[in-house]
């Protein structure tokens, strides 16, 4: 009989790659597939996944777009139709050349994104300013061919959301490009408790075939950013490409306006990356699958039953005030294994009841967002289902200080060249770093060549005096935030 999880993590500390690694395999939220660079979603995992693509369609559905789907297989040509984007993708593009036992007269590209698919269709649906705005959203899975891989974060398969729309204004599309935003930072902030850099991103990190992106970007346990959604301003550009027109109320032939936004199974990764500590994950409520495990401790025979009987009628309270909950009355393992293996899982609450408790009428509440004492409190068995209620918005709030805290401490502005140079030394990650940037593409080669930092995102808010290029000297009026990324 196991007494203790043996199921140890490589500590952050010491190798964060590997201890997110660790957590994905031993919390089995998904494992390796035999095809290079894909993984598969186990039942815990994509309960996750489910739970925050069921509210963020929600949220969509409510900017009214409505979902629809399109075919996987893209015929090349359409991807040439527009010289930026196919640029932009082609070193990450998979064909199919063969189908039926025969070679294809023209290729089929399996999807990296749907923009010329949809845009096609676009064409065809368009033809009056009546039409617009036009607004699809599609959860689909994605290819792209990937060099380096990791689990949830870059993967050669990937599950995501893009939202299309077409406007009959500059104003309307730029309107939706920053209303998703928006949505996105919401999301990603209410709902999975982690904070975010908000801004648009620079020429170069630009989306290929947009005219502006915007991004959220989160920073991770290891000071590097992952950028957690992305919005783009596509102007004319694909309306262009794919004659995407529309007669006015003047009865003008006018091209539409368009934007594009997704996010993807990444935002699973950065759950993991920013909550997650040495004894394996930490989910927001919001997102777990189980919200509260009850683990019933009786160390006699005799003991059990009445400590099982308890632990039942707790769960029946729980379950009728809409917790997810779950009883763990598994024989043969040690209540010190089934702690481990619940805080592994990351379940944000756990309720504890043994003879003693029985005897007082109370459960025992332990927090997984907190460490020794002050994790643990109690609360009359009667009450255990609003008291459970009340932690759970505590726990997600407590997780998302503390991810603030972290993405503050991490965060620094720099007037020097030398002094950002030696913040991104070394293979860590070296947290956000605020810099006044003259926008010349020039200078930010010079800081991505030599110290492997990117520009994350210029925020909106330049409410600062003007500076001084970090890298050239010359006059700056907006600071950007850099980091290494994944």
């Amino acid at each position: 009989m196991p007494d203790k999880d043996e199921r140890k993590v490589t500590p952050r500390s010491q190798d964060f790659a590997a201890w997110y690694n660790d957590i994905v395999l031993r919390a089995e939220l998904a494992d390796y597939s035999p095809v290079r660079g894909c993984i598969v979603f186990r039942p815990d995992g994509f309960a996750i996944w489910e739970s925050l693509r069921d509210e963020l369609d929600r949220r969509i559905k409510r900017t009214g777009a409505r979902n629809a789907y399109f075919p996987l297989f893209i015929p090349q040509s359409f991807l040439r139709k527009e010289a930026q984007h196919v640029e932009g993708f082609a070193p990450e593009v998979a064909a199919v050349t063969h189908g039926g036992g025969q070679e294809l007269e023209e290729p089929l590209i399996v999807r990296p994104t749907s923009e010329t698919i949809i845009h096609h269709m676009f064409g065809q649906w368009i033809h009056s300013y009546r039409d617009l705005p036009l607004m699809v959203n599609q959860w689909c899975n994605v290819v792209r061919w990937e060099m380096r891989t990791r689990m949830f974060l870059r993967t050669t398969e990937f599950l995501w959301q893009e939202g299309h729309t077409a406007h009959a204004t500059s104003e309307e599309a730029q309107r939706e490009t920053l209303t998703i935003l928006e949505l996105y930072k919401s999301f990603v902030e209410d709902f999975l408790a982690i904070p975010l850099v908000v801004g648009r991103k620079s020429a170069a990190e630009r989306f290929p075939g947009a005219e502006e992106t915007y991004a959220i970007e989160g920073l991770m346990g290891d000071g590097r950013a992952l950028q957690c959604g992305t919005s783009h301003f596509l102007g004319q550009n694909f309306a262009k490409a794919f004659e995407i027109k529309y007669l006015d109320e003047q009865n003008q032939l006018q091209y539409a306006w368009q934007t594009s936004w997704g996010v993807s199974t990444r935002l699973l990764g950065a759950i993991i990356m920013v909550h997650g500590d040495d004894q394996g994950l930490r989910l927001p409520p919001t997102v777990a699958a189980t919200q509260v495990v009850i683990v019933p401790i009786a160390r006699k025979p005799e003991e059990a039953a009445s400590v099982l009987a308890a632990a039942k009628q707790v769960c029946e309270s729980l379950e009728s005030a809409g917790i997810r909950v779950r009883l763990d009355s598994r024989d043969g393992l040690s209540p010190g294994f089934k702690f481990n293996d619940w805080e592994m899982r990351g379940v944000p609450l756990r309720i504890e009841i043994g003879p003693r408790d029985v005897a007082a009428g109370q459960v025992v509440f332990a927090r997984r967002d907190l460490k020794g004492p002050a994790a643990k409190s109690t609360a009359p068995a009667a009450e255990a289902a609003p008291r459970a209620s009340v932690l759970l918005g505590e726990i997600k709030q407590s997780l998302y200080q503390q991810a603030l805290a972290w993405m503050q401490r991490e965060t620094r502005e720099f007037q020097t060249y030398p002094e950002l140079k030696k913040q991104m030394e070394g293979e860590g990650g070296g947290g956000f770093a605020s810099v006044f940037w003259c926008g010349s593409p020039d200078c930010e080669t010079r800081i991505r060549e030599e110290t492997r930092a990117t520009c994350r995102a210029i925020p909106f808010n330049q409410s600062h005096p003007a500076g001084t290029c970090i890298v050239c000297g010359e006059p700056a009026s907006e600071r950007a935030f850099f980091a290494k990324s994944y």
